[in-house]
């Protein structure tokens, strides 16, 4: 069995193809990035700004609240999306590819080994964790949301937002293993209507009342705070729903580039989001006191007239659709790097296209959200109660990313403490309060993502703790495979064939050849001990895919190199490989897996509840025939007993 490790830090990566392939024009990449990056923030309109006024802590439908709500989403969306995300932490790729775990292992690179980059490893894993949480919740509210337009064009239809919005989200997860590669080319031109939809929509509202332009001035944000201070701060809780999806922006930044998707957001999503922003804002305030009462019920819906309050029921329900497909798919794709990288365990993944490696589908992640979305939406029953639970997941993650952030400034940039220090302490300041003003929503709902983000968290760290106690106590009895060699060329039987044994040690004889030569007497002619080896980096250059060591009397060790986001098909690697003694005929060659059992130890490595959870993880793994694409009719498996 082979399990894999962090390795070849200085690997150069390869083109990973798909939407990441910059021979297409930076205009087409900026186009696709509207329709897969940002349905999740694209949809926040729907409801955060109505959160703000009726959420837990009502404000007053004054021009002073108004313009200040509207103030602060202007500037949060300036502050923690445009700079700090999309000017900033766009710039700290690793190799091109974003996110918590790519930041996580750019840094592990520099200071892994200094006293605290154990902690910068915790954190990004945390940041990771919250993900799952926020992932059950975005699907959830954001069709909730949409559906509940319903009722704004007929308050008779109430008693079916709840079916509808749930016969939808569970379509779009039994969708998922169908993959979404052909209903994925209608992703970028269905966001861009509704963009320009509510653009437009906005920019009309605006014609009529102007004065809302005031909000642009920060000073009406800062006004809001001094009129009532306790009430803005809780506003914060809300107005940060209108910043959520600014991690997957940063996340998916290996699929376009920077540079389109720094263009979609400047040239095309954030002025639209805005404009509907600035258009809520301005209805209510030109409306009678009594009609802006009703409209704040849900802002969005009634910037439309009544005639088109159904199409554009229809327009948000598919947008928010194809956001929830996002959030799903980089659901998967943070899992296989989670996996990659050592901190989860195996999982049966499928491939559901032939042209793009990052489209893929983790059976045991898909039903396991769909059962918690479907929970949230018969739990909490409409946005409302949802917008609760929201938002704390997201603020985690961003204030970790600015705690990471630092790190890369000082560790990775080597920029002068006095010049890193006050940009972090800027940017811990707003994301500090967003998070602060979201710990008060725990009592209703908020404790839903932590609980999730705590649970993975535990299991994320079990896994890697418990692969380490493993590895080590198997190096501590292996046998030098030099020795092994010597001693076995005259004791054993050689027999037609190539036999693989797979390894998760370059060192050391594997526990399937020990038991293998001890029951069965024999030795194929060529003995290969196959280690994968998984890098801190996205993709692997093919030439530095193989490596190999001869060990004389027909043994080598191999070696196979993958990025952190490549698929490790072994059978694949192999036909690149033909310095072990010759070329790999799969049909005449075996290969040899070691499974683990756990032993209780009398010095155990970690608390017994976290060990009885590590071999829970371990048994219910997926097995490494499947995760290396290993021929089925080729391999065998061998068992050995492991203390940790």
């Amino acid at each position: 069995m082979s399990d894999t490790v962090q390795a070849v830090p200085d690997a150069t990566p390869a083109s990973p193809g798909g939407h990441g392939d910059h021979s297409a024009s930076k205009t087409a990449l900026a186009v696709g990035a509207i329709g897969i990056v940002f349905g999740d923030i694209g949809t926040s309109p729907l409801y955060a700004f109505r959160e703000t006024f009726v959420g837990p802590h009502p404000l007053a439908l004054d021009n002073a609240h108004v313009l200040g709500v509207v103030s602060l989403i202007f500037w949060s969306m300036t502050l923690v999306v445009s700079l700090q995300y999309v000017t900033i932490l766009m710039r700290a790729d690793n190799k091109g590819q974003g996110g918590s775990l790519a930041l996580v292992a750019l840094i592990s690179r520099h200071i892994g080994k200094s006293r605290y980059g154990w902690l910068a490893v915790l954190l990004g894993v945390f940041a990771t964790s919250l993900f799952y949480g926020d992932s059950m919740i975005t699907p959830a509210i954001s069709v909730l949301s949409a559906v509940e337009g319903l009722t704004v064009v007929d308050h008779r239809l109430d008693n079916l937002v709840i079916p509808i919005a749930l016969i939808l989200l569970i379509f779009l997860f039994v969708l998922q293993k169908r993959g979404t590669a052909k209903v994925g080319a209608l992703f970028a031109p269905v966001m861009i209507v509704y963009f320009t939809v509510i653009a437009g929509m906005g920019v009309w509202q605006i014609v009529q009342t102007p004065e809302i332009l005031w909000a642009l001035n920060p000073y009406h944000a800062v006004n809001f705070f001094v009129i009532d201070g306790t009430l803005a701060f809780l506003a914060l809780g809300s107005v940060v729903l209108a910043v959520t999806g600014s991690e997957a922006l940063y996340s998916d930044m290996g699929h376009f580039g920077r540079g389109p998707m720094r263009l979609s957001w400047f040239g095309f999503v954030m002025p639209c989001l805005l404009l509907n922003y600035f258009g809520q804002g301005a209805m209510v305030i030109g409306l009678p006191a009594e009609q802006a009462a009703e409209a704040i019920r849900s802002p969005f819906f009634f910037l439309a007239s009544e005639e088109w309050r159904l199409p554009l029921v229809g327009l948000a329900t598919v947008a928010t659709f194809i956001a929830s497909q996002a959030v799903i798919s980089g659901a998967f794709s943070i899992t296989h790097q989670a996996m990659q990288l050592g901190f989860i365990p195996r999982l049966s993944i499928r491939h559901t296209s032939v042209t793009e490696a990052g489209q893929i589908y983790i059976p045991v992640v898909n039903w396991a959200l769909m059962v918690a979305v479907i929970i949230l939406v018969l739990t909490f029953q409409n946005s409302s109660n949802l917008a609760s639970a929201y938002g704390i997941a997201v603020t985690g993650a961003v204030t970790i990313d600015t705690l990471l952030m630092g790190v890369l400034f000082v560790g990775v940039w080597k920029w002068k403490w006095w010049w890193a220090a006050p940009v972090v302490a800027l940017f811990l300041i707003v994301d500090g309060a967003y998070f602060a003003a979201n710990l008060t929503k725990v009592p209703d709902g908020g404790w839903f993502p932590l609980l999730v983000g705590f649970i993975a968290f535990t299991l994320l760290t079990t896994w890697a703790r418990g692969r380490k106690l493993m590895r080590e106590r198997m190096t501590e009895v292996a046998l030098p495979m030099e020795i092994f060699a010597k001693s076995a060329k005259n004791s054993a039987t050689r027999v037609p064939g190539t036999a693989i044994f797979m390894a998760s040690q370059t060192g050391g004889v594997p526990s399937a050849l020990l038991h293998n030569i001890k029951h069965n007497k024999v030795l194929h002619e060529r003995v290969v001990i196959l280690t994968v080896l998984i890098a801190d980096v996205p993709y692997i250059d093919p030439e530095q895919r193989c490596e190999y060591h001869d060990l004389g009397d027909g043994f080598y060790r191999a070696i196979l190199h993958y990025g952190f986001m490549e698929e490790t098909d072994v059978p694949l690697g192999l036909t690149r490989m033909d310095r072990c003694g010759g070329e790999f005929d799969m049909m005449q060659t075996s290969f040899f897996l070691s499974r683990q059992t756990l032993l209780p130890s009398d010095k155990p490595g970690m608390p017994i509840w976290r060990e009885k959870i590590f071999a829970w993880m371990l048994r219910n793994a997926a097995t490494a025939m499947e995760f290396f694409r290993l021929p089925t009719n080729r391999v065998v498996e061998l068992g050995s007993q492991v203390e940790i």
